[in-house]
């Protein structure tokens, strides 16, 4: 299995993961042509992809899902309180679901994790084929029993880690949505996506990404300092995902001899 960004952020997220036989798209925040140039990059058709998965209904996971659907036919899946939004009218196909649900897409298993953020129905995801277990964990703002159990165990693990508290607390965000940010049902920041991954059993976790990055709130720099709190509970490669270009294809393998970072063929 393999996975990629077409960028990571507030301006817009989108991830793929490709197993032998499926691909599946997780959110589409960007508008359709837009989307298009950046798979353009990562040699990848829009009709190649099986299904797009939607986390929750925030403009910046969802804005070209709608359009990219019908334009492609391509299945949606979402949950039953995701599909209430008029943003996502319009999908060639939806097919919802609980939070909480497995189901299959071709290959890939896939786990609908609910998490804490100020949505309907939010969910984030773990995938698992063959060759290994991927967890795709963004847009939360508090770490939960169930969070930690979710994604324990993974090979590759894409995490949020939004803001740094001193940078939000100082910056231009006007106060309502600096308390939204760093409430409960907000966003991860460095510290707290570093103690998550001190609770996760990670002893098999062999890629980190470090995703969501404020671009007002936060830096690699920052980030990385924080994961240095965290550097003994993992010995994961960290790859830090950005706004304008996400990440090219990274490996998801649960075999000891395999390379802790390959780009994929």
């Amino acid at each position: 299995m393999h996975f990629a960004s077409l960028g990571s952020g507030s301006q817009g997220n989108g991830t793929l993961v490709r197993s032998d036989d499926t691909l599946l798209l997780v959110d589409c925040g960007f508008p359709r042509k837009e989307t298009e140039i950046r798979m353009e990059r990562l040699d990848v058709e829009p009709s190649d992809i099986d299904a797009i998965l939607v986390t929750h209904e925030h403009g910046d996971h969802c804005a070209g899902v709608a359009s990219l659907s019908k334009a492609y036919d391509l299945p949606v899946y979402l949950s039953h309180g995701t599909a209430c939004n008029k943003k996502l009218d319009g999908c060639a196909r939806q097919i919802r679901f609980n939070a909480g649900d497995d189901f299959a897409i071709g290959g890939i298993e896939v786990t609908s994790v609910p998490v804490p953020h100020d949505a309907r129905e939010p969910v984030q995801f773990r995938f698992e084929a063959a060759s290994g277990v991927l967890g795709v964990l963004t847009d939360l703002g508090s770490i939960t029993p169930h969070v930690v159990r979710a994604f324990s165990g993974c090979h590759a693990l894409l995490l949020e880690f939004n803001h740094d508290k001193d940078l939000l607390h100082r910056g231009p965000y006007p106060g309502v949505l600096k308390r939204r940010v760093g409430g409960d049902y907000g966003h991860l920041n460095n510290d707290q996506a570093s103690r998550l991954l001190e609770q996760l059993d990670n002893q098999h976790l062999r890629v980190l990404v470090v995703a969501h990055l404020s671009q007002q709130n936060n830096s690699p720099d920052h980030a990385r300092a924080a994961l240095e709190a965290a550097a003994d509970s993992h010995r994961a490669a960290v790859v830090v995902a950005c706004q304008d270009s996400g990440f090219d294809w990274l490996t998801v393998s649960g075999a000891l001899d395999a390379p802790a970072l390959s780009a994929a063929i």
